[in-house]
């Protein structure tokens, strides 16, 4: 006989989160996340805290560096885009799914760089905190690590509040000071990577995957650093207004939906 494994769970406030996930990518082994996002011995991780002080930041940038080989701006730029979709995949997912977003402050997200397969590797703390509203289930008992707010506003709020203002915006400065990049090109990346996140879980998700688009990009203050055009079926991609500067290494590359064309 076969044995049959059981997927991963997941801790009951991101369950639904990880089960877009595995919607979206057809498995639980993915090298970008602790296994169930959420890391149960920390031994050999370190808080992205140390990515937004500069601590490890430089370690990031030498891996970036290592894997495309472009000048450092253009490295930091792709090194930026790949954390950054990562890192807001739970929040982003969370709130379309099911309207549960962990609230991605620097000292619950947690890093490494022991898999060279991704170029970092994210969990979250067992302790991050995962804002509900009213109506969700888990406000009934409030089991530990669960905040309920009192409506979608604050919600959206909140999640601006830990991903971008505590966590991406601190962290765009720090990069400034390792290599002279805008910051406008970051967060296009950031835009970019939260429209893509949803479109290609669309399958996953309740209601319309455009409309939640556009308010997650507005609740961040990014909408206009992308746009939805249709594609060459009818269905919705995304064009960016800022580019990743990846036409810039030395086997160039242009993105689907990229603002420069070879």
């Amino acid at each position: 006989m076969t044995a049959v494994i059981p997927p991963r769970t997941a801790a009951a406030p991101l369950a639904p989160v990880v089960t877009t996930l595995r919607a979206m990518f057809g498995t639980d082994d993915l090298p970008e996340f602790a296994p169930g996002l959420v890391v149960a011995d920390e031994y050999g991780w370190s808080p992205a805290t140390t990515l937004v002080d500069g601590t490890r930041l430089p370690e990031l940038l030498a891996a970036a560096a290592q894997r495309w080989g472009g000048t450092p701006h253009a490295c930091a730029a792709l090194a930026w885009k790949s954390y950054s979709y990562w890192l807001a995949l739970p929040a982003v997912l969370g709130w379309a799914s099911a309207r549960r977003v962990p609230l991605l402050d620097p000292a619950d997200v947690l890093i490494h760089f022991e898999d060279h397969r991704p170029l970092i590797t994210l969990g979250l703390r067992r302790s991050t905190t995962v804002a509900v509203l009213p109506s969700d289930p888990l406000a009934v008992a409030v089991p530990p690590g669960v905040r309920v707010v009192a409506d979608e506003a604050e919600l959206l709020g909140l999640l601006r509040a830990s991903l971008l203002d505590a966590h991406l915006t601190p962290l765009v400065a720090a990069i400034q000071a390792e290599v002279r990049i805008g910051a406008r090109t970051l967060l296009g990346s950031v835009a970019s990577g939260v429209a893509h996140g949803i479109l290609r879980a669309a399958d996953a998700l309740p209601g319309s995957a455009v409309e939640s688009v556009d308010t997650l990009l507005g609740a961040l203050g990014v909408q206009d650093l992308v746009e939805l055009v249709p594609g060459p079926s009818g269905q919705p991609t995304v064009q960016r207004r800022t580019c990743c500067l990846a036409f810039t290494l030395p086997k160039p590359k242009y993105c689907r939906g990229c603002c420069v064309r070879p």
